[in-house]
């Protein structure tokens, strides 16, 4: 077992902690853990057991207490071995059952792609976490460990893993304020997901020389605050992660200079005073950057993290970012929840009051939930609650409202009180009437223009709101105040969308049908589901499979849906150079997915009303719909006609190095070959390439081909294909 990590090393972190563990316990666990993974090995050739080994010693770096690390030695041992949870519950105790078995079940969720299904998961999980924290503390170090063995993984399972990693622990450990393990999440994750940005960001740091650059500057800040009577002042310094520069630099589309916080130091004081007095002294030394400064001690983030931030110019003329907070405040940025565990036995009395504080938004969440018959929208909802960026705003009377970034006038008047955003019919911010969809920006003072009582809400906010707090109170109003509209709207949407599919269920069977629908909801009357669609609770989206699938078995059982399919093949002659077997001078369209051209095998497709539309026989969108029984019979033979000789328009996408001259050459090309031009643009991409788009007439593939070859003989062209 040579060079893997063995229970002493363990032992030795748990002696080093200094805290006081229960060591005949964790040696229990191991034993047992050690006996069931026998003869187990993971993917990368290391022993089992070295997986526990590894989650348990990021819990005690997290300060976890001994049940969580009990929990997490054996957290793989119920899903993978014989050992059940009654045998854990009565060697250690109910509490460790109950974690690892909430472990176990966090494991078996599997985010899949369908939206309902992975909104139910995320419920799960979040329900596991009301009731016991620790259970999600485990979860992310073990997620953080196997990303860390993440090559070992098949290329498909390691972007599967690192997408879900990021959609769903990273934003989850954001929230639980666990700043470490968010951002190695992060990392490891776009590492998979874009490895080429990831190393270009890498290489950029290394380039830079950011490390020294921050040690030094820590070093003369320390001396002048000892100058200014903060000798015992703790000087810590950072380099942004890899995900966060990317965001800023891909998703922003910033230079890596553009940057400002690249670089961080951190002062660690004792007293909220000390810390305003070393802002005063890292102002006089550096030139403040304007508009940088934000004060998290006077309003922390909804994460609990509390510290000041100022970006400053170095003298070497490098902005670089300096955070100043108290002890406790960085214990809380760097272990978040975590913290109240961290030089503690266990939860004393205070800490579970703030620990239940902290996770209230956790049970606000799942309770507005219950309130919406629409599962498939806690998705939406909880990406939307786990926003990495909040903004703050304040009430005329001096309230600090938190919300997520991009929260609206509207989102505001919700948070105050749902009474309010019913009433709501304007805003002022900063004394300045704004639009009621006006975006919250941090710092501005917000004051909600009421109307009369029985004012309700718009329909169209629950386009504009976008957090599920106000979503839902929203809803709940159109539920509660007005059933008929509700009714009324939710029919003639569900209409307008099946006229859209070209699906019309004839009026005598439409009470039927419907009720049918409504039955596969769980609803009890086809009222009930218009209802709940008039008012937002029920999605479109989530009716129009069943409606295909009962539509689907409604004109199976009509004898004349099949008529099209038994009409006796006969080639007739059609128009713009193709025969269709069995219709005769019907209109051809040459479909746009596919833009089939002589040569190819094609197929043709009756439409509703357009004549017929022609796809490469090799066409996904064709192959799709013949696999469709709904489609099936609408499917036709189709030929090119030998003696039609005319243009077909095809379109090419050619990629060469930018040059003078470029263009002209590619016309040249082109007007030697005879070959007419209906459309060229052309423009200048990433690392010295143009990229050009032609539409030209062509023959036949055969023409098609001769075009292609004369094209990639022009100089610095790299490559040409048809699109």
């Amino acid at each position: 077992m040579a060079g893997y990590v063995v229970y002493d090393d363990l032992k030795q972190m748990v002696l080093e902690s200094g805290r006081p563990y229960d060591m005949e316990m964790l040696d229990k666990a191991y034993q047992l853990a050690e006996r069931a993974h026998s003869g187990q090995f993971r993917r990368s050739g290391e022993p089992y057991i070295c997986h526990p080994l590894h989650v348990a010693m990021l819990l005690v770096d997290l300060g976890m207490d001994t049940e969580s690390l009990t929990a997490a030695l054996m957290h793989d041992v119920v899903e993978d071995t014989s050992v059940t949870l009654d045998e854990l519950e009565s060697q250690f105790g109910a509490d460790v059952a109950h974690m690892v078995d909430g472990v176990t079940k966090l494991t078996k969720i599997k985010f899949s792609s369908v939206e309902e299904q992975q909104a139910e998961n995320l419920r799960k999980m979040l329900m596991a976490m009301s009731q016991d924290v620790r259970v999600m503390i485990i979860k992310l170090c073990d997620r953080l460990h196997n990303m860390r063995t993440g090559d070992a993984w098949p290329e498909q399972k390691r972007r599967d893993k690192a997408l879900e990693t990021m959609e769903v622990y990273a934003p989850i450990a954001h929230r639980l304020g666990i700043s470490n393990i968010k951002e190695e999440l992060e990392d490891r994750s776009l590492r998979y997901l874009d490895p080429v940005g990831y190393q270009n960001i890498k290489d950029l740091l290394a380039e830079n020389g950011g490390r020294e650059f921050v040690t030094h500057i820590a070093e003369v800040i320390r001396e002048r605050l000892a100058e200014n009577g903060m000798p015992e002042a703790i000087m810590k310094s950072r380099v942004k992660s890899v995900y966060g520069i990317y965001r800023k630099m891909f998703m922003q589309n910033r230079d890596f200079e553009e940057i400002y916080d690249v670089y961080a130091v951190r002062i660690i004081l004792d007293t909220v005073a000390e810390c305003y007095n070393a802002l005063g002294v890292i102002h006089d030394m550096y030139h403040p950057l304007p508009n940088r400064f934000k004060d998290y001690i006077s309003t922390p983030k909804p994460n609990g993290y509390q510290s000041l931030h100022t970006t400053v110019i170095g003298h070497e003329g490098i902005p670089f970012e300096v955070q100043i907070r108290t002890r406790e405040m960085d214990q809380m940025a760097e272990y978040g929840v975590a913290a109240h565990w961290k030089y503690k036995a266990g939860i004393q009395s205070g800490g579970s009051d703030r620990l239940e504080e902290r996770l209230a938004w956790v049970r606000q969440l799942l309770e507005s939930q219950r309130e919406n018959e629409d599962a498939g929208s806690l998705l939406q909802d909880i990406k939307g609650d786990l926003l990495p960026e909040e903004v703050f705003a304040f009430t005329p009377k001096g309230d600090v409202i938190n919300l997520p970034a991009g929260a609206t006038a509207i989102d505001f008047a919700y948070a105050i009180h749902s009474a309010v955003g019913n009433r709501m019919i304007g805003a002022k911010v900063n004394s300045r009437i704004v639009p009621i969809d006006h975006k919250v920006v941090t710092g501005e003072i917000i004051e909600i223009i009421t109307g009369p009582a029985d004012k309700g809400p718009s329909r169209d906010w629950l386009k504009i709101v976008t957090t599920s707090e106000a979503r839902n109170k929203i809803r709940n109003w159109f539920k509660k105040e007005r059933r008929e509209e509700n009714i009324q709207e939710g029919r003639a949407a569900l209409e307008r969308e099946m006229r859209r599919n070209l699906i019309t269920v004839p009026d005598d069977k439409w009470d039927e049908f419907m009720a049918e629908i409504a039955r596969r909801q769980r609803l009890n009357s086809a009222d009930e589901m218009y209802a709940a669609l008039g008012y937002g609770g029920l999605q479109i989206s989530r009716l129009m499979g069943k409606i295909k699938d009962e539509y689907g078995k409604l004109k199976a059982g009509d004898e004349k849906a099949n008529l099209l399919a038994d009409i006796p093949l006969k080639k007739y002659k059609g128009s713009d150079g193709v025969v269709v077997e069995g219709i005769d001078n019907c209109p051809v369209k040459f479909a746009k997915c596919c833009s089939p051209l002589p040569g190819d095998e094609i197929v043709g497709f009756i439409t509703r009303g357009f004549g017929v539309s022609i796809h490469k026989k090799d066409c996904q969108n064709a192959q799709a719909s013949m696999n469709d029984p709904e489609n099936r019979g609408r499917w036709v033979r189709a030929y090119w006609e030998d003696t039609k000789q005319e243009n077909y328009k095809a379109t090419l996408e050619l990629t060469a190095m930018d040059r003078n001259g470029l263009v002209g050459d590619v016309a040249m090309a082109l007007a030697d070959l005879r070959v007419p031009v209906y459309a060229m643009s052309a423009r200048a991409v990433d690392n010295g390439r143009a990229s050009m788009s032609l539409t030209i007439g062509i023959a036949s593939t055969e023409h098609l081909n001769s075009v292609l070859a004369k094209l990639r003989r022009v100089k610095d062209v790299v490559s040409v294909m048809r699109v």
